[in-house]
């Protein structure tokens, strides 16, 4: 069912908080990155003039207020999460440590297909089928490997493994972290670190919790990707470190510039892009921020859950148009 249409207001750059403090080059860097993946006519022009643009700060911030008007779709309080490239310990074959498989999409399972949910791929169904790609030495890293679609697996001969999203399994996501909170977890702030000490701590409800989300993602094996490079985002190019974010992309366009106004213990004033998306990221005041790679990154993104507000830059025409309900 497509997403109802939301609000959409047409603001001024000096409405955004923060806007002229903020360093464009770096957001002009990656939205160069996936500008070329835009081929409608009111893009083309500008992709083509963000190639040609002096990178620095004035010419940086010059390109987006000429080429740009910015939009408030829906209605703030905006919700900001966090999300990170792990990097995990693994192994190609199975040993009694490694047991825990990351598996390549079946080939059966057609996009949009509602296929076995995440207790039955759990419980073997692909055992025996050649399917993995990796095995881990945690069930808790697997799940949260899935939550975030990307990673590094450092493999025993300290070679790293990149993986992506490779599908899923149909099944809507479901958040474990409020049926932590209805079950009545002594939890009063569920963080993913918290979600992950509960279940190591209660192996058997611990499993069922997973499984309450029956969403399950498959990856594939990122044969060429640097190592210096982020992972894949949903445009089909690498992400960057508090410069990309995830967001529904039925009210957001996916390589559209987005200023986040984030509010909480660490306040983020920042104009970034819209590069990927994900299975909890719904609505148009709902965006998760891409923190980076590794353990730190992903300390700081299990905390973030914060309010505040998030504005699209459109191209001109565009931006009159959604307003006018052309």
């Amino acid at each position: 069912m497509a997403a109802a249409p939301a609000s959409a207001e047409i603001l001024s750059f000096d409405d955004l908080e923060g806007w002229r403090d903020d360093d464009h080059r770096a957001a002009l860097s990656a939205f160069q990155v996936t500008c070329p993946q835009l081929e409608s006519a009111d893009w083309r022009p500008i992709c083509r003039l963000a190639q040609e643009t002096v990178t620095t700060r004035e010419g940086a911030r010059a390109f987006f207020e000429l080429l740009f008007r910015p939009v408030q779709i829906g209605t703030p309080p905006a919700l900001f999460t966090g999300y990170y490239e792990p990097e995990l310990p693994g192994s190609l074959t199975r040993t009694p440590r490694f047991a825990y498989p990351l598996y390549r999409k079946p080939p059966e399972l057609t996009e949009g297909q509602l296929w076995h949910p995440r207790s039955v791929i759990d419980g073997g169904v692909l055992s025996g089928r050649g399917l993995e790609i990796v095995w881990l030495d945690d069930p808790v890293e697997v799940y949260f490997l899935q939550v975030q679609g990307s990673g590094r697996i450092r493999l025993p001969d300290g070679r790293v493994m990149r993986v992506g999203y490779g599908g899923r399994n149909g099944h809507p996501y479901r958040s474990i972290g409020q049926e932590l909170l209805r079950r009545g977890a002594p939890i009063t702030d569920v963080s993913a670190q918290d979600i992950k000490a509960w279940v190591r701590a209660n192996p058997a409800a611990g499993r069922q919790l997973l499984n309450s989300n029956p969403s399950f993602v498959f990856f594939r094996k990122l044969e060429d990707l640097p190592e210096d490079r982020g992972p894949i985002g949903a445009m089909g190019r690498s992400i960057t470190a508090m410069r990309s974010v995830a967001i529904d992309p039925a009210h957001v366009p996916l390589g559209a510039p987005v200023w986040i106004e984030k509010d909480g213990r660490d306040p983020i004033r920042s104009l970034m892009i819209a590069q990927d998306t994900g299975g909890a990221i719904k609505g148009a005041q709902r965006a998760d921020i891409f923190y980076g790679t590794g353990r730190d990154a992903g300390e700081a993104a299990g905390r973030i859950k914060d309010g505040g507000r998030m504005v699209v830059l459109l191209p001109i025409d565009r931006a009159y148009a959604m307003v006018s309900g052309d």
